[in-house]
């Protein structure tokens, strides 16, 4: 029996950041809750930089870049600002997202398809220099092939949509929502595609994705930071990976 390989863990620490912005100053330091979090056992830290600066600034991304010895995925929307900022931070990887300034959180997949144009030599540039692309898009077929057809390496599925079905009690939706989830996985990686996922879960659904052997990568934020208010981050990073190796072990049972 052939086993999937491990799954890696990436924790998003914006919303320390917005903890810290509320009141101002310069506590709770997202930084630290990464350091916290390496020494924890997570394999990569994300990091959203908005154009509005509403949580994570500069500052953070540099720090963290500088201090913390893990792979930085900088999320940031295409523009030529952040491609700027990319090109001279270096991080490991550059996740592209749709922004919206009057957006809580990012609501949706990036139309890599209808914004080709526009994408193709920002993606170019941050490849040139030999930073990881990824595009955070929707399960959809068009979606995943115009990712491939724009040469970036990796795309992460947005499992908001399945996440939020799940919690209202819309079984049928999120049975459906999953379903697309999983095709849309073994799509990308047919085409050669490294498949990461995210938005919205927590030990249950992480659980789950973990199932899908095509899933190289889960990047979990508001969750795990809400619930180290309560068990401590290093707590919660732990029985985050116990989930996920749960269902990577479960999904290799099932193969």
């Amino acid at each position: 029996m052939t086993f999937p390989a491990p799954i890696r863990l990436g924790l998003n620490v914006d919303h320390v950041a917005t903890v810290r912005n509320a009141r101002g100053g310069a506590h709770p330091d997202p930084v630290r809750a990464a350091l916290l979090a390496a020494a924890a056992g997570v394999d990569g830290i994300t990091a959203h930089l908005r154009e509005d600066r509403r949580h994570i600034r500069d500052a953070d991304i540099a720090r963290i870049r500088a201090e913390v010895a893990l792979p930085l995925n900088f999320e940031m929307a295409a523009t030529d600002e952040m491609v700027a900022l990319a090109l001279a931070t270096k991080p490991h990887a550059c996740c592209l997202v749709p922004e919206r300034r009057e957006e809580r959180t990012t609501e949706g997949g990036l139309d890599a398809a209808g914004q080709a144009a526009d994408l193709k030599p920002r993606i170019a540039a941050l490849n040139a220099a030999g930073i990881r692309v990824s595009l955070f898009i929707a399960p959809d077929p068009a979606q995943i092939a115009a990712a491939r057809a724009l040469k970036a390496a990796v795309i992460e599925l947005h499992t908001g949509a399945w996440c939020e079905a799940l919690a209202a009690g819309r079984a049928a939706e999120a049975e459906a929502e999953f379903a697309r989830l999983t095709a849309g996985a073994r799509e990308a990686a047919a085409l050669g595609l490294e498949v990461h996922a995210g938005h919205g879960l927590d030990y249950d659904t992480a659980e789950r994705m973990a199932r899908l052997p095509e899933i190289a990568e889960l990047n979990i934020g508001h969750f795990m930071i809400g619930e180290a208010i309560f068990e401590g981050l290093d707590g919660v990073v732990r029985q985050m990976r116990e989930a996920m190796e749960r269902g990577r072990a479960a999904g290799g049972l099932a193969a």
